[in-house]
């Protein structure tokens, strides 16, 4: 019982960091939902853009 135990305990520590771990894109939504209306989340930089226009 106290193997049992243990094992879930550790099995529930670890879920949070295996699942930020996994590649979860909770934290690029946020912010590309943060830009200001007209720009655009740039992956690359990290930041909002405004869109080039030609």
């Amino acid at each position: 019982m106290k193997l049992k135990m243990t094992l879930a305990a550790l099995t529930l520590g670890f879920l949070p960091g295996m699942a930020l771990a996994s590649g979860c894109s909770w934290q690029k939504e946020a912010t590309a939902n943060a830009c200001a209306e007209g720009q655009v989340y740039d992956s690359e930089s990290g930041s909002c853009i405004t869109p080039a226009t030609s």
